[in-house]
């Protein structure tokens, strides 16, 4: 079974010995944003969501369930789970996509000088370590009584095992790692006025970490069967997609956009914001450019200009089929990662008239959103290392659309493969094989088969070529009105 804590649903998939799915539910989540900036979600309604997906899966293939033989778990990064002695949790988790502690990382930076070093990353307000200064400057009552610290999926691993645990991958997203050298580094822990042993213990993903606890075996309706350490989301979602080798890359079209490259050495380039990540497989690591926002982008002008939904958009944008001659759109809705660390961007059109409708909005979001992942990859290539084959997954896979776009604004062909929207949750199921079987990791995390090849249409590859300037001088153009209309709001 992989289960996959995500921002939006937890996701839970059954596969077979032959790396078929047998069965797959999900629920949804909601995310709440009680203050500019803030992004928290309640700890037990992950818990809450993942028994309801369990108990559809049991409805659905009940023999099967009884015959579960291993878990691997993955989820959402950087998430803050503050917990008590008596492990239960103190307020809402500050999320990924939160970026109300950027005062926190210039401090963090200024405590530690050997902080990028270490941990290969920039101080950002989605990582952990700044969550938890914000805590003890805004929150220090809550701070006092934090016990431990723990990552989305591995709040889930406690409740299904008992026990505190995390994978090196998921671990990389906190800013106390040592990446290169895969152990916590307690002087990072400790600059943010916790002690070394609030965090958990480390695994390599495929380690077996604990058992089902009995009450939970017996409400599934199988074996008190081991879990292992599993992965942070996109680490999982690379391990399904086969994307392990050196050089195999993935870029990820969920709620968030990631350009995701394996590698075989910890190869960080902090300055331009992308993270070297330890991989969900021994000996192995991997870099990441991170788009706050992606998918969540269609999705919302879906929702503001009243298309049905987002396929009905698409199917708008598709039949207008054309491209933006005018019309801009910077895709920061929640900040952005890479390349910029500003969590004070927000989202803009630019080129508005009267003729601008629907579909021209639809087909803007679309190439923003291309062109930043077009910044995602020039950042990843000035970190060294070379970008080989390229798979899309995510569920802004589904579109083919997107597809052309996509791959005609980095000028390469980009791979679709079946199974694409099951992502990390295929990733953590096989990582519970891998821990549980002798079989080397390139036999069980092999790339899926090919569904379609988007390849580059040199019409669109000369048009967005030209465009692409304009997008990136728009950012440089705003980012010290980013910047004042977010100091207005704080005064």
């Amino acid at each position: 079974m992989g289960i996959d804590l995500g921002t939006s649903a937890v996701k839970v998939l059954l596969l077979d010995a032959a790396d078929q799915v047998v069965a797959e539910a999900s629920t949804a989540l909601e995310v709440s944003r009680p203050h500019r900036l803030w992004s928290e979600q309640d700890p037990d309604a992950w818990w809450q969501a993942t028994q309801k997906a369990v108990a559809s899966l049991r409805a659905q293939v009940p023999e099967d369930l009884a015959r579960l033989r291993g878990i691997g778990l993955s989820g959402q990064m950087h998430g803050a789970t503050l917990l008590g002695r008596d492990d239960r949790p103190l307020r809402p988790a500050i999320l990924w996509n939160d970026g109300r502690s950027g005062a926190e990382c210039e401090e963090l930076e200024a405590r530690v000088p050997r902080l990028r070093k270490l941990t290969g990353n920039l101080a950002m307000p989605g990582f952990t370590a700044p969550k938890l200064l914000w805590v003890c400057r805004h929150e220090p009552e809550c701070f006092q009584r934090v016990a431990r610290v723990l990552l989305p999926k591995d709040y889930l691993r406690l409740c299904l095992t008992g026990d505190l645990a995390t994978d090196l991958s998921d671990a990389s997203g906190t800013l106390w790692l040592d990446v290169g050298e895969r152990r916590w580094a307690p002087d990072l822990i400790e600059a943010c006025g916790l002690p070394p042993d609030v965090v958990p213990k480390l695994h390599e993903g495929p380690e077996v970490t604990g058992r089902l606890l009995s009450k939970v075996a017996t409400a599934w309706g199988c074996e008190r069967v081991p879990v292992v350490a599993g992965a942070g989301d996109q680490a999982a979602g690379a391990v399904g997609a086969g994307v392990i080798a050196p050089g195999r890359a993935l870029i990820s079209l969920g709620t968030s956009g990631v350009y995701f490259v394996a590698s075989d050495a910890f190869r960080p380039n902090p300055e331009r914001a992308v993270h070297a990540f330890c991989h969900a497989l021994p000996g192995a690591w991997h870099q990441m450019s991170v788009l706050l926002s992606a998918a969540s982008c269609l999705a919302w002008i879906a929702h503001v200009t009243g298309a049905r939904d987002e396929a009905a958009l698409l199917a708008e944008v598709e039949a207008a089929d054309h491209a933006s001659e005018r019309l801009l759109f910077l895709p920061y809705l929640s900040g952005e990662r890479t390349p910029h660390n500003d969590p004070h961007a927000t989202g803009v059109f630019v080129g508005l008239d009267h003729e601008t409708d629907r579909a021209a909005l639809g087909r803007a979001v679309l190439e923003g959103v291309a062109f930043a992942f077009s910044d995602a990859e020039a950042a990843l290539l000035a970190a060294g290392g070379g970008i080989e084959a390229v798979s899309v997954v995510g569920g802004g896979a589904r579109s083919q659309l997107w597809g052309r776009i996509l791959a005609s604004v980095l000028a390469r062909p980009l791979i679709y493969r079946r199974g694409a929207t099951l992502g990390p949750a295929l990733g953590a199921a096989r990582l519970a094989r891998l821990g549980l079987s002798d079989e080397a990791a390139e036999q069980v995390c092999q790339e899926p088969p090919v569904d379609f090849v988007a390849e580059p249409e040199a019409r669109l590859v000369e048009h967005y070529h030209e465009r692409l300037p304009r997008f990136r001088k728009l950012y440089a153009d705003l980012v010290e009105s980013f910047r004042a209309a977010a100091a207005s709001q704080e005064e």
